[in-house]
């Protein structure tokens, strides 16, 4: 059935989306097809909303070094996790098989694939809440509208979204510039070195703030770069994103808010939408409507290829069935307006999300010459045990130590804790 599936894909003029094997090398894709996937999703403006806010609480100089700190983290915790999935071409859903067990994995797998679902109907709800705020239009409909658009181009694939996301990374530059232009006429950039924060947050929650961001589907990289020809490409694609794409973003709300260029930094972040739309200018305003269906349309397609991927995986289906079905979900979800209720727990559920990575980089990357011929296992609770002694420790970060770096806390934890239980359990025989 699945062969007949397939073939039907491709008699269509699409190409299989592999979700129950790695990719052969015989499909993997060029480097700037996967730089263009990774490169294009953090350059987004909800990535300069925490961008701002950072440098809004901390001021630049601390502002700036948290958010460098968090992207050299994200850099190496990323490419770890990437470069085994270009040396071996399986998803996220695959890795965790062999991580936490053929029947275990579901935990792990289903969990982060619901939690970016999460985000799809958030960012979809997202956009037409900005179009509402920028141009008085119904929210509902635009959200729905924009919702029917995301899923049709994540139903294409991935070369969808690096065709999405070579359009959405130079697009910001543009808009980020622009915005800077006109704020230029009323602020003075040459002070943004001074500029002191009104504090409230320490520098450990800010280096969470950022890498909260892009926790979830950071950790699920490799449906991405599992389509890299080798390691090193889908490290390299990696590195488009984290540091590169990712700072750019970060830093370009974070440089119009030490500028004095947007109002209520403390809550709105890095959002410079209102700075394009203050002149009303109708070519702006054009801008402003390509910019942000095709900014959060970017950041909405890769959650929904994400969430789909895993969930095809999960119950035997197809990518492209997934994609309707949970597409149809979260756009009712968005279109109802819920979306904006449930933003802090899937932040808070993202808090728990860094110490799972961490296992699979202890079991895949640190332990990786103990993978082949090791016995297959319904469940590893080895595995289990270090992610949720990850999870504890990041949770009590959170709630009782919140100077510190619950999201830095969990990975460190996590992976220590996997290392010294795989070194203590006993042989099997």
């Amino acid at each position: 059935m699945a062969a007949t599936d397939t073939e039907v894909e491709v008699s269509a003029g699409l190409e299989s989306e592999f979700e129950h094997t790695p990719v052969p090398q015989s499909h993997r894709k060029s480097l700037l097809t996967v730089s263009a996937v990774w490169f294009g999703f953090p350059m987004i403006l909800t990535n300069a909303v925490p961008g701002g806010l950072v440098v809004a609480m901390l001021g630049f100089w601390q502002g700036l070094a948290a958010i460098l700190v968090a992207n050299l983290i994200m850099f190496v915790y990323v490419s770890l996790l990437s470069y085994r999935a270009g040396q071996t071409g399986k998803s996220f859903a695959l890795q965790a098989t062999e991580t936490f067990g053929t029947v275990g994995y579901a935990i792990a797998s289903g969990f982060l694939a619901t939690v970016v679902v999460g985000w799809f109907a958030f960012n979809t709800g997202a956009t037409g809440s900005s179009l509402e705020h920028a141009f008085g239009w119904n929210q509902m409909l635009v959200a729905a509208l924009a919702g029917v658009l995301f899923i049709a181009v994540t139903y294409l694939g991935i070369r969808a979204l690096s065709v999405i996301g070579a359009i959405a990374a130079p697009l910001f530059i543009i808009a980020a510039v622009i915005a800077m232009v006109i704020a230029s006429k009323t602020v003075d950039f040459s002070q943004i070195t001074h500029f002191t924060g009104a504090g409230g947050m320490t520098f450990g929650v800010a280096v969470t703030a950022i890498m909260a961001t892009f926790a979830d589907s950071g950790t699920m990289t490799a449906d991405f770069t599992r389509w890299s020809k080798n390691g090193k490409q889908a490290v390299i694609a990696t590195a488009t994103a984290f540091p590169i794409a990712s700072l750019i973003a970060q830093l370009s709300g974070g440089i119009l808010v030490a500028a004095g260029a947007i109002a209520n930094a403390t809550v709105a972040g890095g959002d410079f939408t209102p700075i394009l739309t203050g002149p009303g200018n109708p070519l702006l305003d054009i801008l402003v409507v390509v910019f942000v269906v095709v900014n959060l349309g970017s950041v909405c397609t890769h959650c929904l290829y994400n969430g789909a991927l895993g969930w095809s995986h999960l119950v035997r289906g197809k990518m492209r069935v997934l994609t309707l079905v949970l597409g149809i979900i979260g756009v009712v979800l968005a279109v109802l307006g819920v979306w904006s209720l449930f933003v802090n727990w899937l932040v808070f559920l993202g808090v728990i999300v860094p110490p799972l990575g961490a296992v699979l980089i202890g079991d895949q990357i640190v332990l990786a010459r103990r993978l082949p011929g090791r016995r297959e296992q319904r469940f590893r609770p080895t595995a289990f045990i270090a992610w949720g002694i990850g999870a504890a420790a990041a949770l009590c970060v959170h709630l009782f130590a919140p100077a510190w770096s619950d999201a830095v806390t969990g990975l460190v934890v996590g992976l220590l804790a996997y290392l010294l239980l795989e070194q203590v359990k006993p042989k099997q025989a």
